[in-house]
């Protein structure tokens, strides 16, 4: 008797041809690692709910750093954790910031072999935890915003950043950094636009390894997106493409496959994904307590995140991955 599906069947037989007709494949080349430094250490800096992950100092930032370029690991996306906080964020555009002279450092070391990305926002800055500054009424001032935007990335892109990533979902950030940059002849420097960014619960390790809270125990749903919406993920991805990102990204990746296939099906652009600090710390936390083989449930979420669509995933597995795949 024939069975037609029996055709499917013969080609999951082994290995060998499993890889033969996979469709998506994922390699090192995909992966681009999340990095935090620390002003004021000069030893690496666990952080609890981040198992694995660290706030570096600037000596084992460039160490990292060069780790992960023998893996060949293409890239990093540096986040500061400043020694002092002010209601603009200063620390954020200021020429000698944490992350602007960690790019430095890595700049030195390892010249072009890694492409560095500088998340450009002010929350891990400001004093109330705000992507940007206040105003009379305690409410984000867009505006007022986006000029201090314009600094953070110029001082960025001096201090040897390839891409500048602003996160904050304000209204016009991408024309205005890219109107900044190429008004200081800096046409070279990319931006990677956090175009599809949702106000996600996942997102609270991050938070505790930038040592933000939101005062007042507020949050960001007022300028972040809606996790019940998807057009209007779609809407702000064709406005940051409208205003010269030169890639966008969708945030957080696993709860997002959807709008993350939508995005890959819309634009002509590069698509990034962002594995969130969530997502690693419950993959991390169940496989301690045994209950999942961490680096296989790892491998295969990442996998699904290419395969819906991403050019390329921001992880905190970028490492141990590589490593994984012989990179």
């Amino acid at each position: 008797m024939g069975y037609p599906e029996r055709r499917l069947r013969r080609l999951r037989r082994t290995p060998a041809l499993r890889r033969l007709v996979a469709e998506t494949r994922l390699s090192v080349d995909d992966f681009v690692a999340p990095l935090f430094v620390r002003e004021g250490t000069e030893e690496p800096v666990a952080i609890p709910s981040m198992p694995g992950q660290v706030q570096h100092s600037r000596s084992t930032l460039v160490a990292e750093a060069k780790r992960l370029s023998a893996l060949g690991v293409p890239g990093v996306i540096l986040f500061g954790v400043p020694e002092r906080k002010d209601s603009v964020g200063s620390g954020a555009f200021d020429p000698d910031g944490i992350v602007q002279v960690a790019l430095a450092d890595v700049r030195a070391a390892l010249g072009d072999e890694l492409v560095l990305i500088a998340d450009l926002c002010l929350d891990e800055y400001t004093d109330h935890g705000h992507c940007g500054v206040l105003d009379a009424r305690g409410q984000v001032d867009n505006d007022a915003t986006l000029a201090l935007y314009q600094q953070t990335a110029l001082a960025q892109a001096e201090a040897g950043a390839d891409v500048v990533a602003p996160s904050g979902m304000m209204d016009g950030q991408v024309g205005a950094i890219r109107a900044a940059l190429d008004g200081a002849g800096r046409c070279d420097v990319a931006v990677l636009a956090y175009a599809a960014k949702y106000a996600s619960a996942l997102y609270g390790p991050f938070r505790e390894a930038v040592e933000v809270t939101i005062a007042g125990g507020g949050d960001r749903r007022g300028y972040q997106q809606d996790p019940a919406n998807r057009r209007e993920a779609l809407a702000e991805v064709a406005l940051d493409v409208a205003e010269g990102a030169d890639v966008v990204m969708v945030k957080p990746a696993g709860t997002n496959l959807d709008v993350l296939a939508a995005v890959r099906a819309t634009v002509d652009v590069p698509v990034a994904a962002y594995q969130v600090s969530g997502e690693y710390a419950m993959i991390v936390a169940a496989a301690e307590r045994g209950w999942i083989d961490g680096p296989a449930v790892a491998l295969e979420s990442l996998t699904a995140i290419k395969r819906a669509g991403a050019d390329f995933v921001l992880t905190y597995f970028a490492g141990e991955l590589a490593e994984a795949l012989g990179g």
